[in-house]
């Protein structure tokens, strides 16, 4: 996400915030009080205009019975509008849980939502869906009012912001992360180009020529088990027409 500049009101609509929740922190909240806080964060930080671009206790058919999430964030002012993110409100009180995301998260897959935001108001937890068989879940970023930086608590917000939702910017960062990810990132190294720099590199450094397998082998031994298991299941590369050539050449002389 590119940086911009941060305002003086958008600093001064985070200690707004900070001071609301830290409010309904000392006089324990119930769920209804801190839902009043919270849309008032989604209207003076975020940008959405509350009656437009948020519905409340959105019914939500399943196999089952029909459920009612907290709150539905949309574009579209109608009521059955296509939901961008699906929210799960709790009371100040309250630490958010495994459980809390399960329940959302089948809200999100009944309604085809890809996002899904947990928050107590204090919390805030953003969470993407990939369909598939099973579902996965990934968090994309969290963060928590009363203790984060205000500058970073600015940019955290903008993510989740009106702005960003209009112009599709949660997918954007999602994929922006996704390049990132151990998977794609080993994908790229364990490739015949790089393994050919590495070994190009290795022998410069050391005078030692090692093959694709070694570094490979070596690579896997710098990481840490999820990343390995990652990399597992990454195919190495088989050698070019052009390693075969040499080696022959080489067996010739």
């Amino acid at each position: 996400m590119i940086k911009t500049k941060i305002s003086k009101e958008q600093r001064k609509a985070i200690r707004n915030a900070r001071k609301m929740i830290d409010q309904a922190i000392k006089m324990d909240s119930n769920e209804a009080e801190t839902r009043r806080r919270v849309e008032r964060i989604f209207e003076e930080v975020m940008g959405y205009n509350i009656f437009n671009h948020l519905s409340r206790e959105r019914a939500v058919k399943g196999a089952g019975e029909t459920e009612h999430v907290d709150f539905v964030i949309h574009l579209d002012p109608e009521p059955d509008a296509r939901p961008i993110i699906m929210i799960e409100l709790k009371r100040v009180g309250i630490e958010l849980s495994k459980k809390h995301l399960k329940q959302v998260t089948s809200y999100a897959i009944d309604a085809g939502c890809e996002w899904i935001l947990l928050t107590n108001g204090k919390e805030w937890k953003i969470y993407h869906v990939e369909f598939g068989q099973p579902p996965k879940i990934e968090i994309l970023d969290n963060w928590n009012l009363m203790e984060d930086g205000i500058d970073e608590l600015v940019r955290k917000f903008e993510i989740i912001g009106y702005k960003s939702v209009k112009r599709d910017g949660l997918n954007k960062i999602w994929k922006h992360v996704k390049v990132l990810a151990p998977k794609s990132l080993l994908s790229a190294i364990i490739s015949e180009d790089t393994l050919r720099t590495i070994r190009r590199n290795l022998r410069k450094n050391t005078g030692i020529l090692v093959n694709n397998e070694e570094v490979y082998t070596g690579v896997s031994k710098l990481l840490n088990e999820a990343s390995a298991v990652a990399m597992s299941s990454i195919k190495m590369p088989k050698s070019t027409e052009r390693s075969k050539r040499h080696k022959t050449n080489k067996k010739s002389d």
